[in-house]
């Protein structure tokens, strides 16, 4: 069997974080939801995605393959459904109305993903709940959902490394890779479970209410005060205040400031004292830039702040609005709050923006990633050249 990840329609209403990875790529609970169907299936998975994606994520195609919605995430129940199809077989969520339902994976070669050839296969319906990832915030909102799955899925059947006599605990729900280390901390894990991977390290004085997903190589700062669901990827810097928000992997928020309702792509840095709301202050529904719609749309959200692209950076005491959203490589500092919606490749703040230069750009890329040992290659150089071209043809 071979698993084929594919973009779907989600792909445009999850930008900006999917200008730069699949939607598989995308990261819920501890796992990415590209993890999540590998941990399950023992396979390692190839992406349909973007033609300019393709050679950093190409696909590999096999006699049988299984093509599944790459912006779904796992369960057993639905992996299972998933591995009975039968060849040409399309399973598909269970429709509420009268509609087709939505595709959730089919069993067929890349030419069943052509224009109308799926229409024609025989329909399967999977009437189980499952988590749908279709917008940016719905990543934050299932965050809780997620990691207590993911936090099962890992831990079952082991034990946790050894936890520090030195922290208060509350609760039995802390679970402890193979070289994570943790002090003086006070960790209540009633509210959900808490999880520190491999390397990951809590300081002292900090304070965690789970969930918590503090992934390989982590760090959070001393006297960090987390609120759940909250995860902090591989190779990130968390201090501060955080609230049910994620950082997709290599970014950095490492000093005093408020995040909530959040989502930071990677390579971003958050300077000190940078603070978003999260909430209006006349509490109505939070509007978030859509880009395929080209404007504001309403999230169904009280509660909402920053979504992030990769390789974006705020200067020290930033302030965000509710509901912004920030591009790629985009570069925000100064007074005052900049805008809801800030391009890639932006260079300023309140006071106005001008270009950041795809030369500029490229070069703290390659710093910034040289840091974490990681090459700023042709691909990745590719990538960046391939959407500072597209941000400059919509101005």
């Amino acid at each position: 069997m071979n698993i084929i990840l594919f973009d779907g329609p989600e792909r445009a209403n999850l930008l900006p974080l999917t200008f730069t990875r699949p939607v598989a790529d995308l990261r819920c609970g501890i796992l990415t939801l590209r993890e999540k169907w590998e941990r399950r299936s023992g396979l390692t998975t190839t992406t349909l995605t973007e033609e300019y994606l393709s050679p950093r994520w190409p696909v590999v195609e096999a006699e049988e393959n299984i093509l599944i919605n790459g912006s779904i995430c796992a369960t057993d129940e639905l992996f299972e459904a998933i591995r009975s199809l039968a060849n040409h077989e399309v399973l598909r969520a269970k429709p509420q109305t009268d509609e087709e339902g939505m595709l959730i994976a089919c069993k067929t070669d890349l030419q069943g993903m052509e224009e109308g050839a799926i229409e024609k296969m025989e329909s399967v319906y999977f009437d189980a709940p499952f988590v749908h990832i279709q917008y940016p915030w719905d990543l934050f909102s299932n965050n809780a959902v997620e990691l207590e799955n993911d936090f099962n899925l890992l831990t079952e059947g082991r034990d946790s490394a050894p936890i520090s006599g030195s922290n208060t605990l509350i609760g039995d729900r802390i679970f402890l890779e193979e070289g994570a280390s943790v002090e003086a901390s006070t960790l209540n894990s009633v509210t959900g479970p808490i999880y520190l991977g491999t390397d990951a390290t809590i300081m002292e004085g900090s304070m965690v209410r789970g969930g918590l997903a503090l992934c390989d190589h982590a760090t959070l700062k001393m006297g960090a005060k987390i609120y759940g669901a909250t995860t902090v990827g591989p190779h990130s810097k968390v201090g501060g205040e955080v609230n049910n928000s994620i950082l997709i992997g290599y970014s950095n928020k490492g000093h005093d400031g408020f995040l909530g309702n959040s989502v930071i792509g990677e390579w971003c840095n958050l300077g000190a004292d940078t603070n978003n709301s999260n909430l209006k202050n006349n509490y109505a529904e939070v509007k978030v830039w859509n880009y395929p719609a080209g404007r504001f749309i309403p999230t169904g959200l009280q509660f909402c702040g920053l979504i992030m692209g990769d390789h974006s950076k705020s200067g020290i005491n930033t302030m965000f609005n509710t509901g912004t959203v920030v591009g790629v490589s985009a570069n925000i500092f100064g007074g005052g709050f900049p805008r809801n919606f800030i391009p890639s490749f932006s260079w300023g703040g309140a006071g106005g923006m001008t270009d950041f230069k795809l030369a500029k750009a490229e070069e703290v890329a390659e710093r910034v990633m040289e840091r974490r040992n990681i090459s700023f290659d042709e691909k990745e150089r590719a990538i960046l050249e391939h959407l500072y071209q597209e941000a400059q043809e919509k101005k």
